[in-house]
């Protein structure tokens, strides 16, 4: 570790920044996001956060599946009992980059986007909207070939409540 201004210096309280981070998220996130909102304190360096990220997985404190990182029973439970240690200043700086982070995880879980070829090599893709308790929106739409469902489902992803309301807008003129 690298002689550093903030409050997080040793790699037993990264670990701890790194579990509260967690234990504030709805939901798995990449490995760039978590090391970004960890490097929240002056105090840490890039490297000494993957390290203590990678710790955290070989104690079975976090799981490491396709490419996102969540926070495990043990994790959790730990985490609840030791965050309690960092400092102030580091807990709130942390929970404010936390909030868009949490927004986005929970936005992501309300839109799917799934794929059809059919018999015929006819492509398909279902677009959806949930408000948390059930589809407000679905639809399927045929697609070309398989660039153009990445297309529509990329396209739907970014504005699927503009989408929404527009239907909806168009309906009931």
């Amino acid at each position: 570790m690298s002689e550093s201004f903030g409050f997080i210096h040793e790699r037993i309280e990264i670990k701890v920044l790194v579990l509260f981070i967690m234990r504030r998220l709805s939901g798995p996130v990449s490995p760039d996001v978590l090391v970004g909102l960890t490097l929240c304190d002056d105090g840490i360096g890039y490297f000494d956060v993957t390290e203590s990220i990678a710790m955290l997985v070989e104690t079975k404190h976090l799981k490491l599946e396709d490419g996102k990182y969540s926070l495990t029973q043990k994790g959790e439970r730990n985490g609840e009992i030791l965050e309690k240690n960092l400092p102030f200043s580091v807990r709130k700086r942390a929970e404010d980059a936390t909030t868009l982070v949490r927004a986005n995880i929970s936005r992501d879980a309300m839109i799917k986007t799934e794929r059809h070829t059919n018999e015929n090599g006819e492509h398909k893709v279902t677009l959806s909207l949930s408000d948390g308790v059930g589809d407000i929106i679905s639809m399927e739409l045929f697609t070309l070939n398989e660039e153009h469902a990445n297309s529509l489902e990329k396209g739907f992803r970014k504005n699927a409540e503009k989408i929404y309301h527009a239907i909806i807008a168009m309906l009931v003129e």
